[in-house]
């Protein structure tokens, strides 16, 4: 900045945006004879002296063009440019021009709220079965979505639900009796218009997860109350969201079977005979042909472990179960792990992130 007024030889400033253009500026600034017959043809022989000359009048003519920007209510100066011109046999000097503007500071909101949260919980019957919490808006102004899977595609007009929320420090934020509506109910996948809630932008950083408890809810064909307590999800919410974005927006489940039932991807426990699950309508043989290593229960077993080379037991027990495109990469993870360990310490942390890397990575 140059007198209080801001000027680039190109044609915008980071972080403002221009409001006003008023045109093109230009001034002038001329030395005398004297310093024409001072300057020999050898750029070398300019004098200390005649270089302080150059600058005063490069000065000048900035603030010229300053004073004449001013002069028009701008507050800085684009496209500015400054040129050595020769005025006649005797007279040099320097010509400075520019556009003249008016600018302003970017508005960034850099308290702005956009945090999505999977369901830790879900239902088992046929109700509107809520999948994600949604929270946007500003600092000032937070607003609540919740989305629901409608299995069976009715026309919900509105669900009643408490939401809980539980935050990094394991305390719990309930918001009770939300009336949430729908611009469109009757598609499978349902997102209720955004409401207004009393959460603060503070409560907002530091939520970890998110569960919805229904109490009613509505349809054209009149009101139904659920009685039912909903199933906590028994995995983390990064497995969670991994099994989400492989399985489906409505899984909460890995599917298994013991040979009597079977679970499906959306939580429900169907007999042995069910060719599909009669909520979702999954079947059961393509569940069994997706279904992949179980690689969470081995690192579970990883994790109450100390050392690396009782992570590489862990792994050898379940080397056979493991694809085959798999089995080398985990090997390798292990031997560097317990080489690295020998000089920089325990490594447990960071191989078992790099092998969950390579199971979610086949997700």
């Amino acid at each position: 900045m140059s007198d209080h007024m801001m000027i680039t030889t190109g044609s915008s400033f980071e972080g403002y945006e221009i409001e006003e253009y008023y045109g093109f500026v230009a001034s002038q600034d001329v030395l005398g004879t004297n310093f024409i017959k001072n300057i020999t043809a050898s750029v070398a022989d300019v004098s200390e002296q005649d270089k302080a000359n150059l600058d005063k009048c490069k000065e000048d003519a900035e603030k010229n063009l300053i004073k004449l920007a001013k002069k028009k209510k701008a507050n800085a100066i684009i496209g500015m440019k400054m040129e050595y011109v020769l005025f006649s046999s005797s007279s040099f000097g320097v010509i400075a021009t520019g556009t003249a503007v008016k600018i302003k500071k970017k508005e960034y909101d850099d308290q702005s709220v956009n945090k999505e949260l999977v369901v830790m919980n879900y239902y088992t019957r046929l109700v509107p079965k809520p999948v994600k919490v949604v929270l946007s808006g500003t600092k000032k102004d937070i607003d609540i979505s919740v989305w629901f899977y409608n299995y069976k595609m009715d026309d919900i007009l509105s669900v009643r639900v408490n939401v809980e929320f539980t935050n990094l420090f394991g305390e719990k934020l309930i918001i009770k009796d939300i009336d949430v509506a729908f611009d469109k109910g009757n598609v499978s996948l349902i997102k209720s218009i955004p409401i207004h809630c009393n959460l603060t932008y503070a409560d907002t950083l530091v939520l970890k997860e998110t569960r919805v408890v229904i109490s009613k809810y509505a349809t054209p064909r009149g009101v139904f109350a659920c009685n039912d307590t909903p199933v906590d999800i028994n995995m983390s919410v990064h497995r969670l969201e991994n099994l989400k974005k492989s399985r489906g927006i409505d899984a909460v489940e890995k599917y298994r079977t013991d040979g009597m039932i079977w679970t499906c991807n959306c939580g429900h426990v169907n007999e042995a005979g069910s060719e599909e699950c009669i909520v979702c309508g999954r079947k059961q043989e393509e569940l069994k042909s997706s279904s992949t290593f179980n690689y969470e229960e081995m690192i579970d077993r990883m994790r109450e472990k100390e050392y690396v080379n009782e992570l590489k037991d862990v792994l050898m027990e379940y080397i056979q179960q493991i694809d085959n495109k798999y089995r080398l990469e985990l090997l390798e993870i292990m031997e560097s792990g317990l080489q690295y360990e020998k000089t920089r310490g325990n490594m447990k942390d960071t191989v078992i992130e790099k092998v969950e890397k390579v199971f979610e990575d086949a997700h």
